[in-house]
């Protein structure tokens, strides 16, 4: 196997690390060959909390990938996702040189969207260009080559805590990996699990994760919103151990295969063994006791997400509706609690555009770590890869020369 056609996508979750080894074939397409899962211990509502657990946990799931696709892992495109994620948009404007817009300056007038204030502890994940504007002609996907003296560009910036992504990185140097580039989850997933024409008219993404629950806004092919919520499938976890007085561990498996986020879909004489602490004997309750402790923890995460979509201002260019993805999603009702909480068509976003093992990474669980596997592939064959050293100690040092460099080379 082609050690350069290779490409892994690592999802570093609250719940579980997920490595998906995918090989680019002649026809430009994904093919899954690997894919590795270990439990995650090491982290708490996206974020790193500690980094010897982490590295454990990277380490196994990445083995169990490398054993399945017969290959050695070294470089992986890696999730961030937390409560300490922020997008904002901006806008940039500059002369074009020479009556023409070349790559320069597109390169420079992203520059000029991204001279926006960011508190120190933070930094740039992601500058993702909305629409461009050449001499007032707006909507403009790719302006290079078009006649014009003045370039515009709306971008949507994706900031993170710069100490979150450094302990993500560390994570993966301590297990022998190379960070090709931290992507944000919500993006990730958007990309294996939404449809042209959904971006096209208006979508919203929710990805109900572990740990966090990830919003992203799509219209006009472009991300226009993206947020993160502090809460996701382990708090209902936490309610089910609590309500049902069982361990952490039986809760979270009565929650996979019982659970329900409608009360009304659960029939009266369903039961369900629910084991007890202390070595006591195990009970039987019914299974609408259990459905009464989740559906209250959905209906507040779901009517979080709405509330989030309203006060962006973009709830009304979701034409397409809402899409749910994650682990969490696979709850019995998820669907139906959604549309009736967004008003909206609501459905269950399952990975796609992946051939090969296509049928081992065939649930929502597995969306993000798919979706960086398309997110790799797709700067793969553009020529765009690139390490992203700006979590190195040297980093400052090398974006300040880089950016003398451009400037000497505009004033020259």
């Amino acid at each position: 196997m082609n050690k350069s056609d290779l490409i892994v996508g690592l999802d570093i979750g609250t719940t579980k690390i997920c490595a998906v080894v995918g090989q680019l074939n002649e026809a430009g397409g994904i093919e899954v060959v690997g894919i590795g899962n270990s439990v995650s211990t090491g982290l708490r509502r996206g974020v790193v909390v500690n980094i010897e657990q982490t590295v454990q946990s990277v380490r196994k799931a990445v083995e169990e990938a490398e054993l399945m696709a017969g290959c050695e892992i070294n470089s992986v495109y890696v999730g961030i996702a937390g409560s300490h994620i922020m997008g904002i948009n901006s806008h940039g404007i500059i002369g074009v040189k020479g009556g023409e817009v070349s790559q320069r300056d597109i390169e420079r007038v992203l520059d000029a969207a991204r001279a926006v204030a960011i508190p120190a502890d933070r930094e740039v994940i992601h500058i993702l260009p909305q629409e461009y504007t050449v001499d007032n002609q707006n909507g403009i996907a790719d302006p290079l080559g078009m006649a014009g003296i003045r370039l515009e560009v709306r971008v949507h910036i994706v900031t993170g805590a710069i100490s979150s992504a450094q302990n993500i990185v560390r994570s993966c140097h301590r297990s022998q990996l190379e960070v090709s580039e931290i992507v944000l989850e919500s993006l990730a997933s958007a990309k294996a699990v939404l449809t042209d024409e959904e971006r096209e008219i208006g979508v919203a993404l929710v990805d109900l994760g572990g740990g966090t629950t990830d919003i992203a806004v799509f219209a006009n092919n472009a991300i226009k919103y993206t947020s993160v919520l502090a809460l996701g499938g382990q708090n209902l976890s936490n309610d089910i151990a609590f309500g049902l007085r069982t361990p952490l561990a039986s809760a979270e498996k009565i929650k996979i295969k019982y659970g329900c986020a409608l009360t009304e879909l659960v029939h009266a004489d369903e039961y369900i063994e629910v084991p007890s602490v202390g070595g006591r004997e195990s009970r039987r309750l019914t299974r609408q006791v259990l459905a009464e402790i989740c559906e209250p923890r959905m209906e507040e995460i779901l009517y979080l997400v709405d509330q989030s979509l309203v006060s962006s201002g973009y709830k009304d260019l979701i034409g397409a509706g809402v899409v749910l993805t994650g682990g969490t999603s696979l709850i019995e009702g998820c669907q139906e609690l959604g549309e009736q909480i967004f008003n909206l068509p609501t459905r269950i976003g399952y990975p796609r555009n992946v051939g090969g093992l296509k049928d081992v990474v065939n649930s929502p669980k597995f969306s993000t770590a798919v979706g960086l596997l398309c997110y790799g592939a797709e700067k793969e064959m553009s020529g765009q890869k690139k390490f992203t050293s700006s979590h190195n100690e040297s980093s400052m040092f090398e974006g300040l020369l880089s950016r003398m460099k451009k400037w000497f080379a505009d004033v020259s």
